[in-house]
């Protein structure tokens, strides 16, 4: 406490911002973050970086709701041919899906796909006709179609992706590289969240909180239209230099608190209302695609001042730009049960619509910029669908977490590839399995970061967001 206190006397206040960092805070502005704090930028040998990275900057793109591989990126042959048959129930011992009742009450019959798959550029990747623009950076990715987790509901599957656990409350992805490795970005958060179609994904913030981690590293939700962060603009008729007073005040009653406790979420909270100060300029500009000419906005498809997936991938490159080292973008609704609105032919052309000419554009706008080489973009969803359909008003297919796709380009990863091989119907991998903590791993590697040291003590144990897995999948490596 005393050296707390003698550290605090000598800093001048900005010393102590550019010391103290900032953090998330409902009694702030907002939840915001800071580059060039305490908490988001910790010694390399303490926390972060362990070896050589070759990516800079991650922008994961969620495919919240678990896109159909069958639909998309695996055509079966044989799962064509057995369209209609009753799948073995051997096939189904010690299996477990998110609707088992419908499978309980009759057994689930194999589902081939109407959708029509060409093989595409030099790699000759299998795409079908629902993503044409996919198609075409084909040669700058890599498909690993081998992907397994280990929960079949909404919620906890993309909880277990992000933060390597289905519990509630563990650091997310995003939370760990901000604290491990900090962030280039100077007046913007280190980690950001982008949400775009109809709802926001299952498990809400749990998806980009910080947990145990401090406050600093918590992902902050921006807006794509109007202001990028809600009640960061003043009042109408509150002048600056009233607000520089008000702030100020705040501050000294921070800090007066803070010699009193020690607490060091308190410095969090004062670099909270310092980096809110800075936004009010850094965070219109931001947003302002005026500065980005047509043949961009056309390449996206996006349109100024509009909430859509489209202008969150033209933001996210313009984030990576300024610094921000993660930035995650939700995108609804995946989920193609049969139900309404979720049929497996007008509402996922719908979503696919919404979603493939933005990814491409993302690609190759990065890519004409010579980002690509330093920034790792991923795209999946929290699970797949099953290769049996489920029958409600239309037929679709059921939660599967034994194999589903995911790519990745730019950042260190090798383009053009395939990893993993599911069976002939697609039920299982045969071949190279990844398990979601292997992707985690994978992600932090390419960052410079070893998962197996990254590491947190919380209630008398290390905790690591791989937890006790995780190999890296070496042959995505460049």
């Amino acid at each position: 406490m005393d050296l707390n206190r003698t550290l605090l006397a000598q800093r001048t206040r900005r010393q102590l911002f550019e010391d103290c960092g900032v953090g998330v805070g409902k009694v702030a502005l907002t939840s915001l973050l800071v580059g060039d704090s305490l908490y988001s930028k910790p010694a390399a040998d303490a926390r972060g970086i362990h070896h050589q990275p070759r990516a800079k900057s991650i922008i994961y793109l969620f495919m919240a709701g678990a896109p159909s591989q069958f639909e998309l990126f695996e055509p079966k042959t044989e799962l064509q041919k057995l369209s209609g048959k009753t799948l073995p129930p051997s096939m189904l011992d010690g299996k477990r899906f998110a609707f088992m009742e419908s499978f309980a009450r009759k057994p689930p019959k194999l589902l081939g796909t109407v959708r029509k798959f060409a093989q595409h550029g030099q790699s000759g990747q299998w795409v079908s006709e629902c993503l044409p623009h996919t198609a075409q950076i084909v040669d700058d990715v890599t498909f690993v179609r081998t992907v397994h987790t280990e929960n079949f509901n909404h919620a906890p599957a993309k909880i277990f992706m992000n933060t390597g656990t289905p519990f509630f409350g563990r650091p997310s992805m995003g939370s760990w590289v901000s604290y491990g490795i900090g962030s280039e970005a100077k007046d913007m958060p280190s980690f950001v969240v982008l949400q775009s179609g109809p709802r926001g994904p299952r498990g809400g913030a749990m998806n980009w909180t910080s947990g145990f981690l401090p406050t600093a590293h918590q992902g902050v939700p921006f807006l794509s239209g109007g202001a990028p962060i809600l009640n960061m603009s003043s009042p109408e008729g509150f002048e600056s230099e009233r607000q520089t007073v008000t702030i100020d005040a705040i501050l000294d009653l921070n800090r007066m608190n803070m010699e009193k406790t020690g607490d060091p979420e308190i410095l969090t909270r004062i670099g909270a209302y310092e980096m809110a100060h800075r936004m009010q300029t850094s965070g219109p500009e931001l947003i302002d695609f005026s500065t980005e000419n047509q043949e961009t906005l056309d390449l996206y498809g996006a349109k100024p001042g509009e909430k859509s997936f489209a202008n969150n991938c033209l933001l996210a490159r313009r984030l990576v730009e300024r610094g921000v080292r993660f930035v995650q973008l939700y995108h609804s609704s995946w989920d193609h049960h049969g139900g309404p609105g979720e049929s497996l032919t007008k509402d996922l052309d719908e979503v696919c619509l919404s979603a493939d000419q933005p990814c491409k554009a993302l690609i190759m706008d990065l890519k004409q910029r010579g980002m690509l080489e330093d920034t790792l973009v991923v795209w999946g969803g929290e699970f797949g669908r099953t290769p049996m359909g489920e029958v409600r008003d239309t037929v679709g297919r059921n939660h599967h977490i034994d194999a589903f796709t995911m790519w990745f380009a730019g950042g260190g990863t090798k383009p053009g590839q395939n990893i993993g091989e599911t069976d002939e119907i697609g039920f299982s991998a045969v071949k190279d399995p990844v398990h979601v903590h292997d992707v985690q791993a994978t992600i932090l590697h390419l960052l410079g970061i070893d998962h197996k040291q990254l590491t947190f003590r919380f209630r008398g144990r290390d905790f690591r967001l791989t937890d006790v897995g995780g190999n890296l999948i070496e042959r995505l490596l460049a």
